[in-house]
């Protein structure tokens, strides 16, 4: 386990105690009878540190990618009259 996923649920942990204290902060200004206008800056900085580390694992965490070749034969669609009609068929019910 490499240290983008490490990264990667620590800012998903961080988000989730973000809408945590948001929940709390709104019960409280409930019982207090306030007007509820945004949450806490305390709260925004951790939106903000949370997004960045989450942003930062999905770019760090290593995918296998295919290679997408455009003239390759398995990318290759042909519209067969059988395929048209399964098209037909499904935008036209009947």
């Amino acid at each position: 386990m490499g240290i983008g996923y490490v990264v990667g649920v620590l800012g998903g942990a961080i988000l989730a105690h973000a809408a945590y204290a948001t929940i709390q902060y709104r019960a409280v200004l409930k019982i207090t009878e306030e007007e509820f206008s945004r949450p806490p800056m305390d709260v925004m900085m951790e939106l903000l540190l949370g997004l960045a580390l989450c942003m930062w694992a999905g770019l760090a965490v290593p995918a296998k990618f295919l290679s997408v070749l455009p003239h390759s034969e398995e990318n290759r669609v042909e519209p067969t009259p059988s395929f048209l009609m399964g098209i037909l068929d499904r935008l036209v019910p009947g």
